[in-house]
């Protein structure tokens, strides 16, 4: 197998998913494509040399129903031959679209490819393609008859690991300082919107964010009907150690380093390892615990090799409990603050994180980075990434 590199790696200002965010008026596969014309143009790369777009998307209905990255591909100008395709792993499909990348470019399938995530959750609301159906069927709901929402499953996570309220709302504060601080200009590539307006800067990051404020905040699962359900359950839970409903998009350049070379590109990093597991679909959200045991194995590094880690906030008793069990110090885990404060564009996140950590790994001087993202069902992705400069 050839060695497949990531070449370049850029991402979206993150909007606010509602309304009034600054790319809510802006069509989802507009908003891919702008991202894909600049990944394209700053590595002067002809895209008719792509074999294939590989686009994480979770919402598939509506404005993202008919396969985005296609009709990114078109909507960005590169030629009609150029094919794309949409991956679905929820949370994690970015991230798994990275991984069919490398694997597809590994196997001599693809000479170029670029991985890519696009959600635009002010105009494809979460949840929307589901409608009031039951994704689970009955012989699921039988096995399994505890099945509760995210929400709640966060909850019995902070229970399951003994996490305060304060721990919560200290680490989210924690998230916004970090994402006030990060230098992200070389990741992030400008928007423009319908009205000529040119985003360039996140606009979740709530700089000066205290955990006193945020506690302050009431719970926000604590009227779910399984309320009587768990009569001990602290409740704590809130819009503010929670991630943000965003919109945003992200990709990768992946191919194979010998064309990288012919190309006269520089490449940044390379994937040493990944893995993908299934865990228990009632806590849900404890699924990056042993994926990253898994990479950790499959890779022969221990997170002592590990310069920086990448967990997704989808709430903050993720990476917290992530943390108990993995004994990661502070300034390791998420140093450029996380979704929390950046927001969690679904099938965008992926490929979010991972620029957000190959561009740290490079400022930092790391030579290893690890991420790892919970998804729903209780399914996580864990990758190690390599920094070439290191």
């Amino acid at each position: 197998m050839g060695r497949a590199v990531i070449v370049d790696a850029v991402r979206s200002p993150m909007g606010r998913g509602k309304a009034t965010g600054a790319l809510a008026g802006l069509h989802p596969v507009d908003l891919l494509a702008q991202v894909l014309s600049r990944l394209v143009a700053r590595n002067d790369l002809d895209p008719g040399l792509i074999d294939d777009v590989l686009v994480g998307c979770v919402g598939q209905v509506g404005e993202q129903s008919a396969t985005p990255g296609r009709q990114a591909v078109l909507a960005a100008g590169f030629p009609t031959h150029v094919p794309s395709a949409t991956i679905e792993r929820k949370c994690g499909s970015g991230q798994q679209a990275i991984d069919f990348a490398v694997q597809g470019v590994r196997a001599g399938a693809y000479d170029i490819a670029i991985a890519a995530g696009v959600e635009s959750m002010s105009r494809v609301p979460m949840g929307s393609a589901r409608g009031d159906a039951d994704p689970h069927g009955p012989e699921v709901r039988a096995r399994f008859p505890g099945l509760v929402p995210q929400g709640i499953s966060a909850e019995l996570v902070a229970a399951k690991w003994k996490l305060s309220r304060s721990e919560l709302d200290e680490y989210a504060a924690r998230s916004h300082e970090r994402a006030a601080a990060a230098p992200f200009g070389d990741e992030i590539v400008p928007v423009t919107t319908p009205d000529g307006a040119e985003v360039v800067a996140d606009e979740t990051i709530r700089e000066g964010t205290t955990p006193e404020r945020l506690g302050r905040l009431a719970p926000a699962f604590a009227r779910e009907p399984h309320l009587d359900d768990f009569p001990d359950l602290d409740w704590m839970i809130t819009a503010g150690n929670s991630s943000q409903i965003t919109d945003g998009a992200s990709a990768l350049l992946v191919m194979s380093e010998e064309r990288a070379t012919s190309l006269g590109l520089r490449p940044r990093a390379a994937l040493v390892a990944s893995a993908v597991v299934g865990d228990d679909p009632t806590l849900m959200l404890t699924g990056p615990i042993p994926a990253t045991h898994a990479v950790h194995a499959r890779s022969g590094l221990s997170p002592d090799d590990i310069a920086a880690f990448e967990v997704n906030e989808a709430f903050a008793s993720v990476p917290l409990a992530w943390q108990r069990e993995i004994g990661v110090p502070d300034d390791r885990l998420n140093p450029c603050g996380g979704a929390i404060a950046l927001g969690h564009p679904l099938g965008a996140s992926g490929c979010r994180l991972m620029t957000t950590l190959i561009n740290h790994l490079e400022r930092t001087g790391g030579r290893y980075g690890l991420q790892t993202m919970c998804e729903a069902g209780g399914m996580a992705n864990a990758a190690i990434v390599e920094n070439l400069s290191a």
